[in-house]
């Protein structure tokens, strides 16, 4: 399976919102530099706690984007809007699943029916 990288922001004071969508923006770089998949996450209970996940087939892919320009110029550019030291950790993924829109139990819902309109 796929390695995860779990980083965890924290923004500054009344910036998690400008913070927020700019980590959505730059998280799907990542794609070019082989990831499978990413997903950023904002707290309910702590909104200036953001969530960005990306998972690798390697630590190389990683550190590919990591270190690559794209974030190397977002960490620069946003620097006064998160809280230093970045925390970040690698996770093992052992379990992995999602409903497909429309499957239950393996075979597909039943279309809804046409709501019908009445004649003019």
């Amino acid at each position: 399976m796929a390695d995860l990288m779990w980083v965890q922001w924290y923004a500054t004071v009344l910036r998690q919102n400008v913070f927020a969508e700019a980590v959505a923006e730059v998280a799907p770089i990542a794609l070019r530099y082989g990831a499978t998949q990413y997903q950023v996450h904002v707290s309910n209970d702590d909104r200036y706690k953001i969530t960005q996940m990306t998972w690798v087939p390697s630590h190389a892919a990683w550190y590919s984007f990591w270190e690559g320009p794209e974030m190397i110029e977002f960490r620069a550019r946003y620097s006064g809007k998160y809280q230093v030291p970045i925390v970040y950790a690698w996770a093992d993924e052992i379990a992995s699943g999602s409903r497909a829109a429309g499957v239950v139990n393996g075979t597909a819902e039943p279309a809804a029916s046409p709501v019908s309109t009445p004649a003019a």
